[in-house]
């Protein structure tokens, strides 16, 4: 029977590859690998005591009048972030008598989704929370197929070189252009030129034209100022508040303008001392784009390799993370190349003040007793994958030098 059958199918979808989405969600790269993940946050937000100066009334001479201890709080609201995979009714009931090609073909997409979803994660882990991958030069879309770029239409966008991250971009997603609710399919992506072709999915927008001598951000699918927290949003923040503090002295990362300059240990010496005079702590990781790294061993190149072990408990020997070690004077400090990482840009991270806090029953959904959701209007079954979560990046901890030669 048909309901037996789904039954039976989600079943052995949950018990025999639930570990590995739990394993790819964790160690799939070095920051979200070792950085801590709770599943607590319930309610409507949470609130986090700050303590952001010294206590105590101090004086010589008579007795000082007492300086009480303050906090400020910092609040932790959780953002939606999905991953979503679909299989059609009719493989389904093909492979159902031949367990192992069903096995080997669920395990796949199974691989996927959870590969997706970490790669998005990553992504949203590096950036500034708006959900945006990068924006186009200040010419309309080039458009390929007609006179107007409409459904079914193909056209190619050129991204700013100050916006360009590789990483961003990968043939399949689906995306938005600006505040449009129009879908387009990333189809094509020449980094060599940083030009992406698309093709319209659904909407009226003719982005090739109207639009001359302005430029458009695109966004993934939905996710315009929905991310939640990454890097730079913290890393850069200057003014205004991060978790409803405001920024000052106290609540802010340490920021270091390159001005163009290369990447040195003079600089790396700079970011690490500054962090470390400001808080006492010494950053436990360096994070930078490939292209940094590069320039990074040119001058490290006879530093010894640095093991970091993941966060979970259960994949310690499992998994590890090789990179080149910076010794600074508090000692060895891994230095890691993200892609999610902007060029120009080296990150230097204390994973102990970073915490990815999600809302109970992170993973796949199965509220209905399935994993399995029949779709209304095709003939087909929907998997989802993620959950709500929000990144808590404590900024006084963390610090970043920008506007680095490339």
């Amino acid at each position: 029977m048909a309901n037996w059958n789904l039954t039976d199918q989600s079943a052995l979808f949950k018990t025999k590859f639930g570990k590995l989405s739990e394993n790819a969600y964790n160690s799939a790269n070095v920051l979200l690998g070792t950085v801590k993940k709770t599943y607590d946050l319930v309610g409507d937000e949470m609130k986090v005591a700050v303590p952001t100066y010294f206590a105590g009334g101090v004086g010589s001479g008579s007795l000082p009048t007492a300086n009480p201890a303050n906090a400020v709080k910092a609040t932790i609201t959780a953002e939606k972030v999905y991953a979503v995979t679909e299989y059609d009714r009719e493989s389904i009931k093909a492979a159902s008598s031949d367990e192992g090609s069903f096995v080997n073909g669920l395990k796949w997409n199974v691989q996927k989704t959870v590969e997706a979803y970490n790669r998005n994660a990553s992504r949203i882990l590096f950036g500034n929370a708006d959900g945006a991958l990068g924006t186009t030069t200040a010419a309309d879309f080039t458009d390929v197929t007609g006179t107007t770029f409409g459904v079914g239409d193909t056209a190619t966008a050129v991204i700013t070189s100050a916006t360009w991250v590789e990483g961003h971009w990968e043939e399949g997603d689906y995306v938005n252009v600006g505040t449009a609710a129009d879908v387009c399919e990333v189809i094509a992506v020449d980094p060599a030129t940083r030009t992406i072709t698309f093709e319209k999915i659904s909407g009226t927008t003719d982005f090739t034209t109207g639009s001359a001598g302005t430029s458009k951000v695109i966004y993934m699918q939905n996710s315009k100022d929905n991310d939640p927290y990454g890097l730079m949003k913290v890393c850069d923040a200057t003014s205004g508040s991060l978790y409803g503090v405001t920024v000052a002295r106290r609540w802010k990362a340490t920021q270091i303008a390159a001005a163009g300059a290369g990447i040195s240990e003079d600089l790396l010496n700079e970011l690490v001392i500054k962090i470390q005079e400001k808080c006492g702590k010494t950053i436990n990781k360096i994070m930078c784009s490939y292209t940094q790294y590069r320039k990074i061993l040119n001058f490290l190149e006879d530093k010894k390799i640095y093991s970091v072990d993941p966060r979970a408990a259960d994949l310690k020997g499992k998994v590890s993370f090789k990179g080149v070690s910076y010794i600074s004077d508090a000692g060895e400090i891994g230095i890691f190349p993200d892609r999610m990482c902007p060029g120009d840009r080296v990150y230097g991270v204390n994973t102990d003040f970073i915490e990815v806090k999600h809302r109970p029953d992170f993973g796949w959904f199965d509220d209905d007793g399935t994993v399995f959701l029949r779709k209304a209007s095709s003939d087909a079954y929907e998997a989802r994958y993620g959950g709500y979560y929000q990144n808590y990046i404590i900024p006084t901890f963390q610090g970043v030098i920008d506007g680095l030669a490339e």
